[in-house]
């Protein structure tokens, strides 16, 4: 096969059908960029879950004098020296407890002046009313119902609160912002699949005449489709690499220039450019190999001669 006849061929099926061309690069650039932001969604996620499951405590809160006449867990009264002893070391002996660090009434008033301290109800919260506690380090934070089951309805204990709850809700936000996406993705795709699939049925429609003679001097049929193939993957090429560049450029705007969420949300651990520049060669191959598939499906029927 000569490679000048088939790039002589792919330039007059580009030029005949120049602005199905541009719509099947656009759509494509589009579904391939809702793909990698999908996948770098996806690793947000994971990586937020890493950083943040690994600082969250399990919580366990003492019962206090209020607690006594406000509920049925701590009837007995406010927690003992004792029991505090008691549950502190229980707590020690388990294996899967990495560290116990206990927090008097008076420091739990303290922390919530820092955080709430301009708030109307702060004005009338007193330290008694501050429950002490103990904050529960875990070796993998996946354990905490072990933690949950030998320690809720202890005498003296008020409540047992796992941290990743509070985490849970801005997960589960992110999760449904990553299937909308994923969904329009997948819109965008079958879009773009069907242009494709156009642009090849009138390419091979305009150049019916040459297939015609090209089948009469006995060339194949992979001879005969190669020039139609290398049309759509060129077109998926150019679109994947405007994916790329929509992704690069939408990680150096939103996260390090722009609106800059690394310095307004300094607490939120972004993917690094390891991440996104990972997730590029993949787009690539998609976009390359999309369109050459859906144009190869769409060839065996409609350029019959």
């Amino acid at each position: 096969m000569r490679a000048q006849f088939v790039l002589s061929e792919i330039g007059v099926g580009l030029r005949r059908n120049l602005t199905m061309t541009f719509a099947v690069i656009v759509s494509v650039a589009l579904s391939l960029a809702l793909f990698g932001g999908a996948l770098l969604m996806r690793e947000q996620v994971n990586t937020m879950k890493d950083y943040w499951y690994d600082k969250v405590n399990v919580s366990i809160y003492l019962c206090t004098k209020a607690d006594a006449t406000n509920g049925d867990k701590c009837a007995k009264g406010a927690v003992t020296a004792e029991q505090k002893k008691q549950i502190e070391g229980d707590l020690k002996k388990l294996s899967i407890v990495e560290n116990v660090y206990y927090e008097s009434a008076e420091e739990a008033f303290s922390r919530y002046q820092e955080q709430y301290g301009d708030t109307a109800i702060a004005s009338v919260i007193t330290p008694d009313q501050m429950p002490e506690s103990f904050r529960v380090k875990l070796k993998d934070p996946e354990k905490y119902k072990v933690v949950a089951t030998a320690f809720e309805g202890r005498d003296g204990i008020e409540s047992v609160q796992d941290q990743r709850n509070i985490l849970e809700t801005l997960f589960n936000m992110m999760r449904s912002v990553n299937y909308a996406a994923v969904a329009l993705m997948l819109l965008m795709l079958v879009i773009a699949l069907m242009l494709i699939i156009n642009t090849v049925r009138v390419s091979a429609f305009s150049r019916r005449r040459e297939t015609g003679i090209m089948r009469l001097v006995g060339a194949s049929s992979f001879y005969i489709q190669m020039p139609f193939i290398m049309e759509a993957a060129f077109s998926g090429l150019i679109g994947g690499a405007f994916a790329c560049v929509l992704l690069v450029a939408g990680r150096y705007l939103l996260v390090d220039h722009g609106l800059s969420l690394a310095e307004q949300m300094p607490l939120v651990n972004f993917i690094g450019w390891d991440v996104v520049l990972a997730q590029l060669p993949l787009v690539i191959v998609i976009g390359l190999l999309m369109p050459s598939v859906a144009a190869f499906i769409a060839l065996r029927k409609y350029l019959k001669v």
